[in-house]
């Protein structure tokens, strides 16, 4: 198995050594159409059957990165739901990523960071806008592009203080209780998760 691999690692390279060196596309490069030569291709394998669709095919295109830094940051901020941001133009956003609060400016270098659990505020001049999120990931794009998905989020105000009271002194009880590792982990989520909006709403 390890051998056939090899051949096929060096059969893969010296194809690509024979074109000419180039470097790999960012995703603003990317069109967002399906590849002509692979609808041919696979009209020859399944004449019958309609080529399948591509993730690209239902995303617009990213618009290119400008040659100076914007003074705006464009924010997509996306729920499995529901969308709240779309397109939206900011001067700031600050996430609760795993390694620390992260301040997102307009310019920023491209990452990707995952969240922790904890405070995502949406800065507009003096307006500024709080939302707890539980997890999920920021995608930050070098054309001043932020993209942040999270698994749920609620605004700050929506929060009831005596609910996560409440909701922390089970999870707390439970975890103390627990008889096995699945319980010991369920309670453990639910202490982190009603701790950081304790320490937000608290904060």
């Amino acid at each position: 198995m390890f051998r056939q691999a090899s051949r096929l690692l060096s059969r893969s390279v010296a194809a690509g050594s024979s074109k000419s060196a180039t470097a790999r596309a960012f995703s603003t490069e990317v069109p967002s159409t399906i590849d002509s030569t692979f609808v041919e291709s696979w009209k020859k394998v399944a004449p019958n059957m309609d080529p399948p669709q591509t993730p690209s095919s239902f995303m617009k295109p990213r618009p290119s990165t400008a040659s100076s830094i914007p003074t705006k940051l464009t924010v997509n901020f996306v729920l499995p739901y529901a969308s709240e941001l779309s397109g939206k133009e900011v001067d700031m956003v600050i996430i609760p990523a795993t390694t620390g609060q992260m301040g997102v400016l307009p310019g920023h270098v491209p990452t990707i960071a995952e969240l922790k659990p904890g405070i995502m505020s949406v800065h507009e001049g003096t307006d500024v806008k709080k939302y707890f999120v539980s997890s999920g990931f920021a995608f930050l794009h070098a054309n001043s592009v932020a993209d942040i998905i999270a698994v749920e989020a609620v605004p700050l105000e929506n929060i009831d203080p005596s609910q996560v009271q409440k909701g922390l002194s089970e999870f707390t009880q439970k975890l103390a209780s627990a008889a096995t590792d699945l319980e010991k982990a369920e309670a453990q989520i639910g202490v982190e998760v009603h701790s950081a909006m304790n320490a937000a709403l608290t904060g």
